[in-house]
């Protein structure tokens, strides 16, 4: 979406409330204002429709919380960035339409060296897209060592989401699924059963078809989603080669970053609900948040609501099985190519996903949409997991040639309903991009940082320079005190796609 300015962004309309953190008023005097954090150089290039957006979604119903995080820009309805908590209501907006897009990182045992040729490095990027699709609509079928993907797993893998019999029945390995945020989602009513009646319901009309996205498992979108293989840099501090010895990071090795959500499964679903509520709130002359047909939203209790998040769910156990799917196929091409690898999952965390979490005291849907979570040590969520008494991973991407980071929450990210910013944000809308940046420079610009791609050129939306400044983004997570860093990645080679983004 390119930047529209459709209200004046000045650093009057932000209180600052300490380095990198502010408050903005919301239209109503009555609600409590949109926490923002970000630095000042980090607010001010916040532009016009985010700024709407953040006031639109503030003032609608039953949202009782509201964060822009300093990756934030405008997105469809609510801000791509930003987090809103509800007890009350769930908003499809704040998810989007890529559910449960996400982040995984995939460890190996490769010492950084043994890829440093470009010999090496081109076997495995053509070992990779032989088993692992890219591109809007693209499945199994276009990638000859793909997996294939049978109906019955299919079904199974998005109403029971990483069970042990999915996991065994695409080749992957089942303990992976204890190094997801989630490894499955249930219903409304927190049954798997209730799944599969939604199943059975949507088998009619718009979303008839759902069965043939199955093909999609184990695949890449377009756009903003990509492979990378990495260079594992530990910061060197105690808490952080702690943090990463617990995480299971290797410095100096290989690891192999991936970003991508539930393909054309969720967005099916997520376009077929936008619209049914348009429908509703037409019908019955709701009014709409800002007057945003994107803002519609169900009260938690209704047959709307029900079935979105029934929708959501699936979407979700969809993109949960994606990534582990996409990961072991990137480590069954790492063992072709280096026979004797092996690999281990850090860690699968998402950005675009409506969740029930415990806040201010009550149960509250907490939907992040292009916001990650960060609980940190102690946190009762983490109970029972292998990051109780240090805090879960967070893997935030940068840019191919600013690197990636992975961070560990601190008590901080309690302020920002324990959430940080997915990665950089955009600083350039698509369309500007395409017509602004010089695609001979962005190819010069990966040679002359010796990062090959899979591309024949690069795609012009999606080079580094239509993105943030990822250094101001991450010092403003440290100044507000949510997270620290943990590791920085360098990639040696990126696995794109020039369609458009599912997200």
């Amino acid at each position: 979406m390119d930047i529209i300015e459709t209200e004046p962004v000045t650093q009057e309309r932000f209180i600052p409330t300490g380095e990198a953190t502010a408050i903005l008023p919301a239209r109503d005097p009555k609600l409590t204002p949109i926490t923002v954090i970000g630095t000042p150089e980090i607010r001010e290039k916040f532009d016009g429709l985010c700024i709407k957006q953040a006031l639109n979604s503030r003032s609608a119903p039953g949202v009782s919380a509201l964060v822009l995080n300093p990756d934030a820009h405008a997105g469809y309805g609510a801000p791509v960035g930003c987090v809103l908590a509800s007890p009350t209501h769930i908003y499809p907006g704040p998810v989007g339409v890529d559910i449960k897009c996400s982040m995984s990182l995939l460890q190996l045992n490769v010492p950084a060296e043994v890829i440093s040729d470009k010999p090496t490095r081109r076997a495995l990027i053509d070992a990779i897209v032989e088993r692992v699709p890219t591109g809007a609509g693209r499945g199994h079928r276009s990638a000859k060592k793909s997996r294939y993907i049978a109906r019955a797993v299919g079904l199974e893998a998005v109403t029971q989401g990483a069970s042990e019999s999915v996991c065994r029945a695409l080749g992957i390995p089942p303990v992976w699924a204890v190094r997801c945020e989630d490894a499955w989602h249930r219903g409304h009513d927190g049954s798997a059963d209730a799944l599969g009646a939604r199943w059975d319901a949507l088998q009619h009309g718009a979303t008839k078809n759902l069965d043939s996205r199955f093909s999609q498992l184990g695949s890449y979108g377009g756009g903003n989603h990509f492979g990378e293989c990495e260079v594992v840099q530990v910061a060197d501090n105690p808490r952080s080669r702690s943090a990463a010895e617990r995480f299971g990071l290797k410095d100096g090795h290989v690891a192999f970053l991936s970003h991508c959500g539930s393909r054309g499964f969720g967005y099916q679903l997520a376009n077929t609900q936008f619209r049914r509520l348009q429908e509703h709130f037409s019908r019955w002359n709701i009014p709409l948040p800002g007057d945003d047909r994107e803002l519609v939203y169900a009260p938690l209790g209704t047959p709307e609501a029900d079935a979105y998040i029934d929708d959501m769910s699936m979407g979700a156990n969809f993109a949960t099985v994606n990534h582990l799917l996409i990961n072991a196929l990137v480590l069954e091409a790492f063992a072709e190519v280096l026979p004797g690898t092996t690999g281990e999952l850090v860690y699968m965390i998402s950005h675009n996903i409506a969740r029930q979490e415990m806040m201010d005291g009550c149960k509250q849907w907490v939907h992040r949409k292009g916001a990650t979570r960060a609980f940190p040590a102690g946190h009762p969520s983490l109970a029972d997991t292998p990051f109780a008494d240090v805090g879960h991973p967070i893997l935030l991407p940068g840019n191919p040639q600013a690197g990636s980071a992975v961070m560990v929450a601190a008590a901080g990210a309690e302020k920002s309903c324990f959430s940080v910013n997915h990665g950089a944000g955009r600083a350039m809308g698509r369309r500007s991009a395409i017509r602004q940046l010089d695609q001979r420079s962005i190819d010069e610009s990966f040679a002359s940082q010796d990062i090959l791609t899979n591309c024949r050129n690069y795609p012009r939306d999606e080079a580094p320079a239509a993105y943030k400044d990822f250094d101001q983004v991450l010092e403003s997570v440290r100044l507000a005190g949510l997270a620290d860093e943990v590791a920085r990645l360098k990639a040696r080679f990126v696995i794109k796609d020039s369609d458009r983004a599912d997200d």
